[in-house]
């Protein structure tokens, strides 16, 4: 009797890894922190207006009181000049004419995103063949792609130690 349980136990569990619905790589428990990828952003300090009435009505991509530039504040922290930022949609600004006729000189492909969907599904079969055998909640995605993450508070440690400004943010 007890063989029997056994058995049949194993085959339910046999069977059920052999489900035909797509493999699902996300499970969005995340048992440890993933890259911090806002560590180095130039913050500046909070203000209270002093009438909260008189706040302008938020719009998608536009400034707000406490960061009316950020494409601007992003250029000049790597290094660029803040006042050749051009307005949103107005296309390739003359100083990076240049810049983008460098990174196009070989061509552009128009079906890129379906290209790399295509490698990554390849990436995801040959690396993470295994991860279809689940037995406890493990995120696949983040299995899959192990080597290839960033450990987010040895990160911020080492740009830390280089002398760059970070946001406080708790390391395990």
């Amino acid at each position: 009797m007890l063989r029997q349980t056994v058995l049949g136990l194993a085959m339910i569990v046999m069977l059920s890894a052999c489900s035909g619905s797509e493999p699902r790589m996300r499970d969005l428990y995340d048992p440890n922190a993933g890259p911090e990828e806002f560590a180095v952003a130039p913050n500046k300090p909070l203000q209270m207006p002093t009438d909260l009435a008189a706040l302008p009505a938020p719009t998608k991509g536009g400034s707000n009181l406490a960061d009316p530039t950020p494409k601007a504040d992003a250029v000049a922290l790597l290094g660029g000049d803040p006042a050749r930022v051009t307005a949103q949609g107005a296309g390739i600004g003359a100083g990076d004419e240049a810049l983008f006729g460098y990174a196009t000189r070989f061509g552009m492909d128009p079906n890129i995103r379906g290209d790399l969907a295509a490698a990554d599904e390849k990436f995801r079969k040959n690396n993470a063949r295994w991860t279809r055998l689940k037995l406890f909640r493990v995120d696949r995605y983040n299995q899959a792609y192990r080597f290839q993450t960033l450990d987010a508070a040895k990160e911020v440690q080492r740009w830390r130690r280089a002398g760059v400004q970070t946001p406080t943010m708790p390391l395990n």
